[in-house]
């Protein structure tokens, strides 16, 4: 007897702007590269532009605003209240530009993942593209991982590896790096919905394997590697 077929996976997308890695999600669900069904977009701001996007897609989407001087504990409780009734079974940061308080992480431990533009564990926080250049860095990238309490600093899943070039600026800089987070977080989320990518006592497993180091991919073959 075979297997029953998996459900989609059901996913909540979190974002403060444009939302362009949302769309890359929800465009590669809808295309059917991804096995999964983005339920809500979720925003801090209401005047993020991705929410429009979204609701244009058809996304049921909400705004979840802090309150001035809302402690990070209290912001987190509302966040998870207006997420819990998707019964979701991944969280996607993508642009959130929140620190997440520790409950939510652990509520969420497991399922929730994020998209950082350097080459974890380098250049954490912001301003990575400016950062890059200042440093004198030839290589720069994209990282997807599992979301602890530690600032950027749950394990990695997945690496997408960018040159850099001389004549480099900020914007010439990102748009390479952003066109390989468009690949690598749909291919994340969809090693997740196949079962291929688990996590297990604190640690990304892929194939029933351990991921002491991530899946590093280079520019060339980012393209190739959502079958590998």
């Amino acid at each position: 007897m075979s297997a029953a077929p998996r459900a989609p996976l059901r996913i909540a997308i979190l974002i403060s702007g444009r939302g362009s890695n949302m769309l890359a999600i929800a465009r590669a669900a809808r295309a059917g590269q991804l096995h999964a069904h983005v339920v809500t977009v979720i925003s801090d701001r209401a005047d993020a532009p991705g929410l429009r996007s979204a609701a244009e897609l058809g996304i049921g989407c909400a705004v979840v605003s802090p309150l001035p001087g809302q402690e990070r504990a209290d912001y987190g409780r509302l966040l998870a209240q207006a997420i819990r009734p998707h019964a979701v079974d991944a969280v996607a940061l993508a642009g959130f530009m929140r620190i997440l308080a520790p409950q939510f992480v652990h509520e969420f431990a497991g399922r929730l993942l994020n998209i950082h533009p350097s080459l974890l564990p380098k250049h954490r926080g912001l301003h990575t593209h400016q950062r890059v250049l200042d440093s004198g860095d030839r290589e720069h990238g994209c990282s997807v991982h599992f979301v602890t309490e530690e600032l950027d600093g749950g394990p990695v899943v997945i690496q997408a590896r960018v040159p850099v070039y001389a004549d480099d600026t900020i914007a010439t800089l990102s748009a390479r790096v952003q066109a390989q987070e468009h690949r690598i977080y749909p291919m994340t989320l969809e090693w997740l919905a196949n079962g291929r990518l688990q996590w297990r006592e604190g640690a990304a497993w892929l194939d029933a394997r351990r991921l002491d180091d991530p899946v590093v991919l280079d520019a060339g073959a980012a393209a190739q590697a959502g079958t590998q």
